[in-house]
């Protein structure tokens, strides 16, 4: 495949020679070096881009519709090449990256379907109060958007933003993580592949501080979507506020599990593991805070200790494989840091808590449970980014709620019991911006993503994903 940045249609070796390594986080060994872009190359990108934005930003939602459903079926070709791809390079169990595939695929037909619909609503006639005058609506896109996305899920995050951008008209210049790029250049490959218009979609491999940097101080670019940490978020909104840029910023959580005590406890310990130990803990909605009613804890986590033990960590293609390694170095550093944390400040350990020993190779952590953690721990309270999961009990569904509501962060949710309308209430009560009830982390293309408090500004997914990439304008006229 290319290693190159894919500029203006062609695949171009960066202005100045420079690489990055890409690791298989399973056996610690690098498997490619893709070129690594600067200044210039991200100069060029954008230049691209606004040229091609002239043409682009004129087609149909129709003609934009065909574009990303010959994206989708080009990627449903390669679904298996592109999920192995991923999982050697995130290092996650191959079943987890054919979701991902899937995924990524369900969202470029979804964001085609509403491509089309664009059509109709344009020119849109607006319902006046005042004789006289008449109003119409037009929907036009944002321009040329930076999208910076994350390594914890490659291909459809990029697919999260590259397909509502595409559908609005936008041209793009998009950064792939410098941790896990390997699959988002095969985008690039397949959006040549089905003839999609030179400088519509640019891809510059890089470090953040360069590519990163440069794409959020760069003239430019219209608006920035960045997905990843809080650190990273508040330097790309400051340096957009010089520029005045719309920016749509999806960052962390700490989000909460609570487990009530008319539940199903092998059912609940099913959808905790799936909460925090899919993709080894590194989801931003992972529900890293788990809340147990009292009368049910012992049993629960007798039951979630046993289940969790029971996980076989591996590598992505081994046989029976449930978990996989941490996807770098850095983060395995992060997470063995917070569980040494955890050891110091004397909480109780249900199990796991250092480096899994029996692999010798790779950046595996022992799944870990920390049990009675204060609230005013950092491990209760912080984004760990890993399978560090910690609990505490409750009395009663109001004392459950104010602990989960009890955070900085509200992007996700979880809530197991058998009373549906108690289900209902405390969602609401919930201050999240995607709650599961009874469910493992299902995101569908048609519901939003996005969070509360320090999660983010804005949304995804949805109608809302792609309104994200519109500008609203207004022709009125006088009539008599």
């Amino acid at each position: 495949m290319q290693l190159k940045l894919f500029i203006d249609g062609q695949w171009r070796a960066p202005a100045e020679p420079a690489t990055l390594p890409v690791i298989n986080p399973a056996t610690e060994e690098q498997i490619a070096a893709v070129a690594a872009g600067g200044w210039r190359d991200v100069d060029a990108a954008v230049s691209a881009a606004r040229k091609a934005f002239t043409q682009w930003r004129n087609t149909t939602g129709a003609e934009r519709a065909a574009y990303l459903r010959a994206i989708a079926r080009a990627a449903q070709v390669r679904a298996e090449e592109l999920a192995a791809l991923s999982s050697r390079n995130n290092g996650k169990p191959l079943a987890e990256a054919r979701i991902d595939i899937s995924d990524a695929i369900a969202t470029y037909d979804y964001y085609a379907t509403l491509a089309e619909q664009l059509d109709a609503r344009q020119n849109a006639p607006v319902t006046l109060a005042a004789a006289g005058f008449a109003s119409a609506t037009r929907l036009e896109p944002a321009g040329v958007v930076a999208l910076i996305v994350p390594w914890n899920f490659p291909f459809v995050t990029t697919a999260w933003k590259v397909a509502p951008a595409l559908a609005a008209g936008c041209t793009i210049v998009l950064k792939p993580s410098e941790i896990t790029p390997l699959v988002e250049l095969a985008l690039g490959e397949i959006a040549a592949s089905v003839g999609l218009p030179n400088g519509v979609l640019n891809i510059v491999n890089g470090t953040g501080t360069e590519v990163g940097a440069a794409l959020c101080e760069h003239a430019g670019i219209d608006k920035i979507s960045f997905t990843g940490s809080n650190r990273v978020g508040e330097h790309v909104m400051q340096t957009a506020a010089t520029q005045i840029k719309s920016v749509s910023l999806e960052l962390g959580g700490k989000s909460p599990m609570l487990v009530f005590e008319d539940c199903n406890l092998d059912q609940a310990v099913e959808w905790i593991l799936g909460g925090i130990f899919f993709n080894c803990g590194q989801m931003c909605s992972a529900t890293s805070r788990l809340l147990v009613q009292q009368s049910i804890a012992p049993q629960l986590l007798e039951k979630l200790k046993r289940a969790t033990e029971g996980l076989k960590l591996g590598d992505a293609f081994d046989e029976g494989v449930t978990m996989g390694p941490l996807t770098s170095t850095t983060q395995l550093a992060t997470v063995l840091r917070y569980i040494e944390r955890g050891h110091a400040e004397g909480l109780t350990l249900l199990t796991g808590g250092k480096r899994c020993a029996e692999l010798r190779r790779g950046y595996f952590v022992e799944p870990t449970i920390f049990v009675d953690v204060p609230t005013d721990s950092a491990l209760w309270r912080e984004e760990i980014f890993g399978p560090v999961l910690c609990v505490r009990t409750f009395a009663t569904e109001a004392e459950a709620i104010a602990l989960a509501n009890d955070s900085d962060f509200g992007l996700a949710a979880g809530i197991i019991t058998s009373d549906a309308s108690r289900a209902d209430r405390v969602a609401r009560e919930l201050e999240a911006g995607h709650i599961w009830i009874n469910s493992l982390q299902v995101v569908f293309p048609e519901t939003s993503w996005g969070g509360f408090k320090r999660s983010g500004i804005g949304r995804e997914l949805g109608p809302w994903g792609l309104e994200a990439y519109l500008e609203v304008k207004h022709i009125t006229r006088a009539t008599g």
